[in-house]
């Protein structure tokens, strides 16, 4: 199957910089979308910024101008470049990917990192 690791977070201040990085592991015929997701205590998870192999991205409205995602299709790996953090940036942050597997042809599926944990506070 297929694995995200993922690498990156920990603790910032406000203002600060932070890179996400990952990278998917496994038979994978071809990744059609890999992006970011966060979790917040007691909130839903919701959509950072998504990457798609057309080379469209997609991005919450509360990071524009302030993340950054980007893709290696060689590696399989996407990132996400976070500045200027803000408090409410804190959260889980799950990479995740919609990958075409090998077998049967055609099947694809998504999958999810563990999270990573992203702090921001003075």
């Amino acid at each position: 199957q297929v694995q995200l690791v993922e690498s990156g977070g920990g603790l910032a201040q406000p203002g600060g910089t932070l890179r996400l990085s990952c990278t998917a592991q496994g038979s994978i015929v071809r990744i059609n979308m890999m992006g970011w997701y966060r979790q917040a205590p007691g909130k839903e998870r919701e959509m950072v910024a998504t990457l798609h192999n057309a080379g469209f991205v997609n991005s919450a409205d509360s990071v524009k101008g302030r993340f950054t995602i980007s893709g290696d299709n060689a590696k399989n790996r996407v990132d996400l470049q976070m500045d200027n953090l803000k408090p409410e940036d804190t959260a889980v942050y799950y990479c995740t990917a919609f990958v075409e597997l090998p077998h049967p042809p055609g099947l694809t599926r998504s999958f999810w990192g563990q999270g990573t944990q992203v702090t921001v506070s003075s």
